[in-house]
């Protein structure tokens, strides 16, 4: 115990192969080596994990998104959880930067799963410790963990990248009414006006249908936690340009880019297109107009500060301050 808070032992970083590229970016900004181990997927699509060192009483941090393809990095994420805990980690943090089925998080319709629930409790019981997730879907989700953890938002690093371009006239715009809060946040950042777009859903296609507040000439940017097919923000870009918005900026923190968004994002003239990469982006996926803000530094920075039992909140402010925006 050092001033009431339990000090583990060594830090451990393990990854999965979800994505590597984030995971090895956490590994430098800390200068530590990503833990060796070895991952066999054998014919029968059976996975099988073993690590190469010992991780007896030390503080594992397992980096694994659980992004596409979603059911094998999960299983990944809980073998690597369950052969951590069996070899006699002393804590095990699963550090989950996308959380995948986060959008069933509640029974919109009669006989329906919760499903974030199911893999919040798949990750509890496999031994988690910890948690730590980037933007979810909904911030219930973090009660459906039985274990404590950190519900991290890119937004202040997404803000911060904006406010730099020194765009004049801004208006933060939500792309869908669900996400008016977290714009109003957005907005409040940026020290612009703020105005949505109400949608209409009909299966898994969505319908902008009208704006609520002033655009016209203003230059804009569409904000949401997640691009999937690109419909939402696609949608929005169309109608805010028939309300007279000049330059339309995409910024979103996780590029799911399912089949089809990135033509689509591609055809609707946006000026630029703001991510992180809390899930990998192949080559072919990889717009022009495309910005991708690398996370690593910043989880680092919060791994370390978990690590330490330092004041996660502080740390995060303590970063903003001396942010410097890396790549991918």
């Amino acid at each position: 115990m050092h001033n009431g808070v339990k000090i583990y032992g060594e830090l451990v970083l393990l990854t999965g192969e979800a994505n590597p590229l984030l995971a090895q970016s956490i590994s430098r900004s800390l200068g530590i080596p990503l833990h060796d181990r070895t991952i066999t997927v054998f014919p029968n699509e059976n996975i099988f994990v073993q690590l190469n060192q010992s991780v007896r009483s030390t503080d594992v941090f397992i980096i694994q998104p659980t992004c596409s393809p979603v059911n094998d990095n999960i299983m990944q994420l809980l073998i690597l959880i369950d052969t951590v805990r069996r070899a006699s980690a002393g804590r095990i943090t699963a550090v989950m930067p996308f959380f995948s089925y986060a959008r069933s998080d509640k029974k919109d319709m009669p006989r329906v799963p919760i499903t974030a629930r199911l893999v919040a409790d798949m990750v509890t019981n496999a031994g988690a410790d910890r948690f730590m997730c980037v933007d979810l879907h909904a911030g219930q989700i973090q009660g459906f963990f039985g274990i404590t953890g950190d519900e991290l938002t890119a937004f202040p690093l997404l803000c911060e990248y904006v406010r730099r371009k020194e765009i004049k006239e801004l208006v933060v715009v939500a792309a869908d009414l669900g996400f008016a809060k977290k714009a109003r946040n957005v907005a409040e950042a940026l020290h612009a006006p703020v105005a949505f777009v109400e949608k209409r859903r009909r299966g898994t296609e969505t319908e902008a249908k009208n704006v609520i507040g002033n655009v016209a000439g203003k230059n804009v940017v569409i904000v949401d936690d997640e691009l999937d097919s690109g419909s939402t923000m696609v949608g929005a870009a169309e109608i805010l340009r028939q309300e007279g918005a000049q330059d339309i900026y995409a910024c979103f923190v996780h590029p799911t880019f399912s089949k089809g968004a990135v033509e689509l994002l591609d055809s609707a003239g946006f000026c630029e297109i703001i991510c992180t990469d809390t899930q990998p982006i192949p080559p072919e996926k990889r717009l022009p107009n495309l910005t991708v803000l690398c996370l690593g530094p910043w989880l680092a920075r919060i791994i370390d500060a978990v690590h330490r039992g330092l004041s996660v909140g502080r740390t995060l402010q303590n970063y903003i301050e001396q942010f410097e925006p890396e790549f991918v």
